[in-house]
């Protein structure tokens, strides 16, 4: 079965980040969306440690050690870029100032719960950090993960296992496999990877789905 790799994932939601989007990218596979917006469109990328206007991984060599996003990665700051207080950060975030956040999942649930900080593993550290107050703060809550676990299990749930995140707030899916909207009306695939049937994708997860080109 075709799949598409992380940096595959983390461009094809670039695609969807519209132009003057006020946007928080999760710690993790989320980051990688920085590399892929188009440099034509104006989008400010805020981070939870006091940043706004980040722009994509600095080149080897280039990196800035006191400029680093929440995951405390090496980022660039563009032209008008911005830092200030933590406080006033999550004062952004819970005030609903951002628009979309992309958040890591290891569950999500088919109304749209969020389960990303804890798996009760026992030698976990568990940290729910900021994604609390994003997954309820920003006005779109997008979600980057593989659909099955190393074992084969989908992450994509009736109900979620885990602790959760946020209740009913992912807008919309993006897997390795397919784009699904979290809607009152079901799960929508929107799209799937080359060679992969609906039939076939249905069969990989336990809830209903629901096919938005048929």
């Amino acid at each position: 079965m075709n799949r598409l790799n992380r940096n595959e994932m983390a461009a094809r939601v670039a695609r969807d980040i519209p132009e003057g989007a006020y946007v928080n990218l999760g710690i993790g596979l989320p980051t990688k969306v920085a590399n892929y917006l188009p440099a034509d469109r104006d989008i400010f990328l805020h981070s939870e440690n006091g940043l706004l206007g980040m722009g994509p991984a600095p080149a080897p060599g280039q990196e800035d050690p006191e400029l680093i996003n929440a995951g405390k990665e090496p980022v660039t700051l563009l032209q008008g870029g911005c830092f200030f207080h933590h406080g006033d950060s999550f004062a952004m975030m819970r005030g609903g100032h951002l628009d979309i956040c992309v958040l890591g999942a290891f569950q999500v649930s088919a109304t749209g719960d969020l389960a990303n900080w804890h798996t009760g593993a026992p030698d976990a550290i568990p940290a729910v950090g900021g994604a609390m107050d994003l997954a309820i703060g920003a006005k779109q809550v997008f979600v980057m993960m593989e659909l099955l676990t190393k074992t084969g299990q989908s992450k994509l749930v009736e109900y979620c296992t885990y602790p959760l995140t946020g209740i009913g707030c992912v807008n919309r899916l993006y897997t390795d496999v397919a784009v699904i909207d979290i809607t009152r009306d079901g799960l929508l695939v929107r799209e799937r990877v080359d060679g992969l049937s609906f039939a076939d994708l249905q069969a990989l997860v336990p809830v209903p789905l629901v096919d938005a080109g048929a």
